[in-house]
């Protein structure tokens, strides 16, 4: 083979297993407000916030942390909402090829104009619109997403545990128990990679490398995809010789009900939560995205608004690895970092 060859399978390696699940979901019209700028907050603004937010982590008894497709992104798995998110490129097609059919009919229809698309989008229930004129403040930059191509996206199978993914997992034990609980919307299985036992943490919407049994609900976690949707058989067989039954992905459609167990677990760490810190969500699927308002205080560490900016005790714009990396020190914690193999 070529290098132009093996550069060009490289690169589809990359992004087969992220535009994989993507596929298999069902077509869903309603994905919500895609492709909102990203900011970032100045360096004077961030350690004030970041100062805050040490503080509340070490006045907390009780912190759960609810992440989303943002902490994963550094271990170059795409979003889904970014600037160059699965969703937001998936609009941008449709756009294009709306736009395109337009330009044919107005060829034919003699010089009829197509009006201009304006620079603002209103979320669904009216919390959040965004103008151009908003884009930029004192406190905050804007974010240029453009350097990051799909090139720099691995496949699920390949990817690491983040900063961000490992600072959790360190905060999480019992030793620290500086975070009693995770609950992740991500199906890459990061967390469980990281070191983060299953009863520390839920994933609400499944897990790509995680099969369960239909009879005794035992799960078992695999170095590859299990493959399926919305609890599907995987063709094998529950490795329990006293039960045998069948397993099935754990894989979450839209129209799917988050897992019961999971579901409730989630609610009860964030009610008798003094901080829910949730990092890199928009916080846009529901039930999951108001799940912090059910804390005392809750704080959102996201380059992207979202509905419940108003509510939250604390908002950083900032990339979350940074995020965690300054907030690790600023607890006092030197030389913590173990990287996961």
């Amino acid at each position: 083979r070529t290098l132009e060859q093996q550069t060009s399978n490289i690169k589809q390696e990359r992004m087969s297993s992220s535009d994989n699940y993507a596929g298999r979901l069902s077509d869903y019209a309603n994905k919500g407000i895609c492709g909102l700028p990203e900011k970032k907050e100045t360096r004077r603004a961030l350690d004030s916030k970041i100062k805050k937010l040490v503080s509340l982590l070490q006045e907390s008894r009780h912190t759960t942390v609810l992440t989303g497709a943002g902490i994963s992104t550094a271990a170059g798995i795409p979003d889904f909402r970014g600037p160059n998110g699965i969703w937001t490129m998936e609009k941008k097609k449709q756009r294009h090829s709306e736009q395109t059919k337009r330009r044919v009919v107005t060829d034919f229809s003699k010089g009829v104009s197509v009006k201009k698309r304006r620079f603002c989008e209103t979320a669904s229930n009216g919390q959040v619109t965004v103008k151009k004129e908003d884009i930029k403040s004192n406190d905050f930059e804007v974010d240029n997403p453009t350097t990051r191509n799909s090139s720099s996206f691995s496949s699920f199978e390949h990817a690491k545990p983040t900063v961000t993914h490992r600072a959790i997992t360190h905060l999480a034990l019992q030793s620290v128990g500086k975070i009693q609980y995770c609950i992740t919307q991500n199906v890459d299985g990061l967390h469980m990679r990281s070191g983060l036992p299953r009863d520390r943490h839920c994933f609400l919407h499944g897990c790509i490398f995680t099969e369960k049994c239909e009879d005794c609900h035992r799960e078992y976690f695999r170095d590859y995809d299990v493959g399926g949707v919305s609890f599907q058989p995987t063709g094998r067989k529950c490795e329990d010789l006293k039960c045998q039954g069948v397993l099935r992905d754990t894989i979450l459609d839209w129209e799917d009900e988050l897992p019961e167990d999971d579901w409730a677990r989630a609610q009860e760490e964030c009610m008798k939560s003094d901080l829910v810190l949730t990092l890199g969500t928009s916080l846009r699927i529901e039930p999951a995205g108001s799940l912090p308002t059910l804390g005392k205080k809750f704080v959102i560490v996201n380059k992207q608004e979202t509905p419940y900016d108003g509510k939250a005790e604390i908002v950083i714009r900032a990339n979350v690895d940074q995020v965690m990396e300054e907030v690790m020190e600023g607890l006092g914690f030197e030389d913590w970092d173990v990287k996961v193999e």
